[in-house]
């Protein structure tokens, strides 16, 4: 098989280099990564996350700034928001759709993407959607989607709950599949577990246009995560996560109930994942307990938000290297 990483359909169509998307995660990709990934011909999704324009607009900024004299890298990007917020207050996404150069995509995660999708499409702005189970995928091509982001449960922070999430594996060809029979236009990209050029390959086979990449990319120089945290996840492999509702409790976050959290597996997490149901009930000692952890860097109590691929993470370079070593690997794989 011979497969152009540069000629994919997602590649040319976001004028990429690599068929690779900086996944848009909550405070972990700003302005810096976002350059950093679309400077090496990645498309790049600041994470406007929980919908925070103080947040937003000084990542989404400072992207920009960076790549004021690069027009080529500049219009590789965009942003990504959890699509259930932005019913709360969407004064970030009308933000970006105020900014004077267009947003490369603008992609949607977490909840019905017919809520706020059209405004994106009049904007004349990529959509992108990502699900979970294959009952979303109609739901997202009614929304509009340009692109489809399948992700699989192995992937670190937000995705379907565990018992009725998919596996990247088999849920990326089951969508490729019904894409070519009823939407063959809409491109997919795989996300879930995705961090090396094993992965990257491996998904191109599989039907997707290309992957969107977290953990991996959580893990380098330009993240916003904490060093302290980085090497958290460098130390862990992959059996060192869940996925539960424990973190979401202590951090006070009302996610709605069929999704839930992927981060490491630690002491605070092993001490009430057995025990939801209290920690649901009586959780305010615990939220201290995690908040102080949070305070002074304390990894045993504060969550470090990375997927099963934390065991395939084993430093945290520059993310241009990550992105140019991934794309080596998978193009010799690919022939």
């Amino acid at each position: 098989m011979s497969i152009k990483l540069y000629s994919s359909r997602f590649s040319e169509r976001f004028g990429l280099t690599t068929p690779i998307a900086l996944a848009p995660m909550a405070f972990g990709t700003g302005g810096s990564l976002a350059a950093a990934c679309a400077k090496t011909g990645a498309l790049a999704l600041i994470g406007g996350a929980y919908g925070d324009l103080e947040f937003t607009s000084r990542e989404y900024l400072a992207a920009e700034e960076a790549l004021e004299d690069d027009p080529v890298a500049f219009a590789r990007l965009g942003c990504g928001f959890i699509t259930w917020k932005l019913e709360e207050d969407a004064s970030a996404l009308d933000w970006v759709l105020d900014r004077p150069q267009r947003p490369a995509a603008l992609m949607l995660s977490f909840g019905d993407p017919t809520t706020m999708s059209r405004r994106i499409i009049d904007a004349g702005i990529p959509l992108m959607c990502q699900v979970q189970t294959m009952a979303q995928v109609p739901e997202a091509i009614a929304a509009g989607a340009n692109v489809i982001v399948a992700q699989g449960a192995e992937a670190g922070g937000h995705g379907m709950n565990a018992l009725d999430g998919r596996s990247t594996f088999t849920l990326v060809p089951e969508i490729a599949d019904y894409l070519a029979a009823q939407a063959p236009d809409v491109q997919l990209l795989a996300a879930g577990g995705i961090a090396d050029g094993r992965g990257l390959a491996a998904v191109l086979i599989l039907g997707a246009d290309g992957a969107l990449v977290g953990s991996r990319l959580w893990a380098c120089a330009e993240s916003l995560a904490p060093e302290a945290a980085i090497a958290e996840a460098i130390a862990a492999n992959g059996d060192g996560t869940a996925r539960s509702k424990v973190f979401d409790i202590l951090r006070e976050k009302n996610w709605p109930a069929h999704f839930d959290f992927r981060a490491i597996r630690n002491a605070i997490h092993r001490e009430w994942e057995g025990r939801i149901g209290a920690l649901t009930a009586d959780p305010h000692d615990a939220i201290e307990d995690y908040k102080a952890g949070v305070a002074t860097g304390d990894y045993s109590r504060a969550h470090v938000t990375v997927g099963e691929g934390t065991g395939l993470i084993k430093d945290a370079p520059k993310a241009a290297d990550i992105i140019e070593a991934m794309s080596a690997q998978a193009r010799q794989l690919l022939g």
